[in-house]
């Protein structure tokens, strides 16, 4: 195999795995949102259902 066609497969996997990392980081944070937002809207609704 040519070393030019090695190079382009580590190049291409590489890409793959850096996009595939940046789509993890914002699942990440959006994940981190969804939680913090669930949180705040639990500790509402318990403040509410005291009063």
């Amino acid at each position: 195999m040519p070393t030019w066609l090695l190079i382009l497969i580590v190049g291409v996997v590489l890409l793959v795995l850096g996009v595939a990392v940046e789509a993890a980081k914002l699942l990440i944070w959006i994940g981190v949102a969804v939680l913090i937002v669930s949180l705040v809207l639990g500790l509402l609704g318990r403040g509410r259902s005291r009063t």
